[in-house]
């Protein structure tokens, strides 16, 4: 085994915050393991139990930050209040689930159940509607098993949400797009890639199947001679011919570590004269053309990525709520802070303002708490 783990018999952290979080019948306090998804293949835990290990410290860029005081017993009656008798409290609801951590949250849940013998999702879903129903509910998942759910409605019914399946995978990290495989198989008795390619065709499914099987370099090595090649086989695959060989594409950016594609990126720029954004717009369209481009735009810098999708889910007439939602809700707690820095940068507005011009209600003020102060 190579993990240090406390396996504890039955003990359930309720109090305040601590040094850790016991869920279940693990110690989290207790993990050294470098790394902690080999928990899979060495100790007999949920699939729930070992993310929450992983979720207890998701982001250092997050809005959403550990509840100083968190009193597990407080929380759970303020829910329980909020939903008792006629009518609901939403803003109790938003106040407790809005300021705490997935980790408290996965307390939170843990413990409601045990008080009252219902599932709090169920009770939750049933007591709100609308878009601030969809955020809390989203609220309450561990990060994989909402980028599950996510895709699973993605291509769930006549047609798919292509955007979806783009930003997810485009932007999640190998262990990440582990982790989703495993509990997508877990929840839906089915592959993830199984029912991505039942859903899409041609050369997007393939780049979509090689971002799935998380195979992309982790290491920082750049190695410059490899470099030079990637971004002339990417030119001669591309600009330089009649035609495009999107093969090429896929093998350099589905495969290479990030330091190295960003070295790739700026050999192309001296071969072509064009960043390898304009020429992957020249080259492709559609979903292709989307696809590629989110890869690249994460690699170069992912808070701005996420950026420019919040501006475009808000921009012009209506709001495209399923993207505005899965990014507020998905990275409240991991680079916030940097989506905002870089939303003005590039839009000279706050993201803040955005949404308070762009929304209303409770679905309004509980994307305020999780985008955070307007500045």
């Amino acid at each position: 085994m190579d993990t240090a783990v406390e396996l504890d018999s039955g003990r359930h952290s309720r109090g305040g915050a601590s040094e850790g979080y016991k869920v279940g019948f693990l110690d989290v306090t207790r993990l050294s393991s470098p790394h902690p998804h080999r928990l899979l293949k060495s100790i007999p835990l949920k699939l729930e139990l070992y993310t929450f290990i992983k979720m207890a410290a998701i982001g250092k860029r997050g809005v959403v930050t550990e509840c100083v005081g968190f009193k597990v017993e407080d929380d759970i009656q303020r829910l329980r209040g909020a939903m008792k008798g006629a009518g609901t409290d939403e803003a109790a609801i938003l106040e407790v689930l809005a300021h705490r951590t997935i980790a408290q949250r996965q307390q939170i849940k843990e413990g409601y159940k045990q008080q009252v013998g219902k599932d709090l999702a169920d009770d939750l879903d049933s007591e709100l509607s609308g878009n601030f129903q969809k955020v809390v509910l989203g609220l309450i998942m561990l990060a994989p098993v909402y980028d599950s759910y996510e895709l699973r409605n993605a291509m769930k019914g006549a047609g798919t949400e292509e955007a979806c399946l783009i930003d997810i995978l485009a932007s999640r990290t190998p262990e990440e797009v582990r982790t989703i495989n495993a509990f997508y198989k877990k929840k839906y008795d089915n592959s993830l890639e199984d029912d991505v390619c039942g859903d899409t065709s041609g050369m997007f499914q393939r780049v979509l199947v090689s971002l799935l099987t998380a195979g992309r370099d982790e290491s920082t090595v750049v190695d410059q001679a490899m470099a030079a090649q990637d971004a002339k086989d990417i030119y001669e695959a591309g600009e330089a011919r009649w035609g495009t060989d999107e093969v090429k594409f896929l093998t350099v950016l589905c495969a290479r570590n990030q330091k190295h594609l960003l070295k790739v990126f700026e050999e192309y720029q001296k071969i072509s004269g064009r960043d390898i954004e304009d020429s992957i717009k020249r080259e492709m369209s559609g979903s292709l053309e989307d696809v590629f481009l989110a890869i690249v735009k994460c690699l170069k810098n992912k808070p701005a990525f996420f950026a420019e999708r919040l501006y475009k889910s808000m921009k012009g007439l209506g709001t495209t709520d399923s993207v505005l939602i899965r990014i507020m809700v998905a990275r409240a707690e991991i680079d916030m802070l940097d989506i905002k820095a870089e939303f003005f940068k590039m839009y000279g507005k706050t993201l803040y303002s955005f949404i308070k011009g762009d929304t209303s209600g409770d679905y309004r003020k509980i994307l305020l708490a999780l985008c955070g102060e307007d500045k």
